[in-house]
């Protein structure tokens, strides 16, 4: 699980700090390779080798918002609906850390090591990641 605290300021100029939590589970990432055409994983090669730059930046965008939830203060629960995406997505707090990753490739790196579980990942590589058309 990443938790990514940011201040920014609202729709009524006022300031906040807020922390943000991603996470994807071993099911929601089996559930993806599985409900791809091929598998996820090619599908991610071939978007990469065709270097489909808005294809990257769509599928970053998705990784980015399947992997958003609200902890539950006791850590039992990471809910995660339709809705809580759209109010994260809708905010101004959305837009700062969407940039800062896609503009980042080390910031890049960890946040995707950080969402997938340790068990089922092998490590992205700065070069893996600048696949993305991820810089810096």
């Amino acid at each position: 699980m990443l938790k990514i605290t940011k201040t920014y300021k609202d729709y009524n100029d006022v300031e906040r700090t807020e922390d943000f939590y991603f996470n994807l589970s071993e099911a929601e990432l089996l559930d993806m390779e599985m409900t791809t055409a091929g598998s996820l994983t090619e599908m991610i090669e071939k978007i990469v080798n065709a270097k489909d730059i808005p294809t990257i930046a769509k599928w970053f965008k998705t990784m980015m918002l399947k992997s958003y939830g609200i902890k539950s203060d006791d850590g039992r629960y990471f809910r995660k609906s339709e809705e809580i995406t759209k109010d994260f997505e809708s905010s101004p707090a959305y837009s700062l850390i969407y940039m800062e990753l896609a503009s980042d490739t080390d910031k890049a790196i960890d946040f995707i090591n950080k969402i997938v579980p340790s068990t089922l990942s092998e490590r992205v590589s700065k070069e893996d990641i600048s696949k993305f058309g991820i810089t810096g």
